[in-house]
């Protein structure tokens, strides 16, 4: 059994901003994005969508991908300066900059103009909703709370709803995804500090770099995870894909390592890398390495994903705690973009 050496008054003290009240709200602040009052839009003859954006921006981008990664939809993720060469008139390109001053972002979609792409563009405002109104292009301003990182949800599901015309995605996924959320969080939230919070404990257990493994369909959750680590808790982490790994990576265990692997597994993953994952195991076991697994629920694409971003950020969260950190503070982000022009 963990034993618990926080309570709520010790994350007070170290998360000084309170972002974890924030990640308290997730699930009633999806419910509420996805029933706002944003019109979607209905772009015709589209045959490419591309997802630009940066950080937690970015993240979004992955899910989408994800999403999408079983329809007959063309969808590239963008995170840097250049669109593909195959964006043309038929290209939706959708930007996402929460604090809409992202200089990649406003790149993109400046660039997006040019070659007269179709343009769609969220933003908390900045100068990503000024260039919008001054060159007449689609934008909807979604609320920021707290951080870009904290605010995923509400753009996430924004982004859903005003994406509806386009994107396959059935109401009745995006209904479970919110309602999944609501149940995870009586275990993983800051109304349950105590041992049977799988957050909470998965945080204790990652005393050195966490190393996750992980499958194709769930690289969003992956990245994600890897960001939050590092802008969170300000600690190195890294992802390696299951499959790629066991034919290069795994040789690195041949070697005593601080690395703690976690095996991100999904519930219906595909057979042959259920037997992959069986094959790791055994390894490690061998070789009396530790690990943890984490398996995604039960449900469509878009509630695993959600549910394990959901799940990820909190051990983020808890690990900076226990670290004595205050997980908001970017000062090493600040730095670069300050000395940009």
């Amino acid at each position: 059994m963990v034993v618990i050496l926080i309570d709520v008054a010790t994350i007070k003290k170290y998360d000084a901003s309170c972002m974890y009240k924030i990640y308290d709200k997730w699930p009633e602040m999806t419910l509420s994005s996805y029933e706002s009052s944003h019109n979607p839009v209905d772009f015709k003859n589209i045959d490419h969508i591309v997802f630009a954006g940066m950080g937690g921006s970015g993240a979004i981008g992955d899910l989408f991908s994800a999403i999408l990664s079983k329809t007959n939809i063309h969808v590239s993720t963008v995170k840097g300066y250049l669109l593909p060469k195959t964006v043309d008139a038929n290209t939706l390109v959708v930007v996402t900059s929460i604090s809409g001053n992202t200089d990649e972002s406003i790149q993109i979609l400046k660039s997006a103009n040019k070659l007269n792409c179709k343009t769609l563009a969220f933003s908390s405002g900045g100068k990503m909703r000024s260039y919008c109104y001054n060159n007449r292009l689609d934008y909807k301003y979604i609320q920021k709370f707290h951080s870009a990182r904290a605010s995923f949800v509400n753009y996430v599901y924004v982004e859903l709803q005003v994406l509806e015309p386009i994107i396959p995605i059935d109401k009745n996924d995006i209904l479970e995804s919110i309602h999944k959320m609501n149940t995870i969080s009586q275990n993983i939230s800051s109304n349950n500090i105590d041992y049977s919070n799988d957050s909470l404990s998965l945080a204790y257990w990652i005393t050195g770099i966490p190393l996750m493994y992980y499958p194709w369909g769930l690289q969003a959750a992956a990245i994600r995870f890897k960001n939050s680590m590092q802008e969170n808790s300000k600690s190195h982490a890294f992802i390696e894909d299951i499959i790629e790994s066991c034919h290069n990576g795994v040789v690195a265990w041949e070697r005593s390592s601080q690395l703690k692997p976690i095996l991100l597994e999904g519930c219906d993953d595909y057979i042959k890398t259920k037997e992959r994952w069986k094959i790791i195991k055994e390894y490690f076991r061998n070789h009396k390495i530790e690990y943890k697994e984490v398996v995604s629920i039960d449900g469509s694409i878009l509630s695993k994903l959600i549910t394990l971003i959901y799940f990820f950020d909190y051990v983020s969260i808890y690990y900076a705690i226990i670290s004595k950190l205050d997980p908001t503070p970017v000062k090493s982000i600040e730095f670069i973009k300050s000395k940009l022009g």
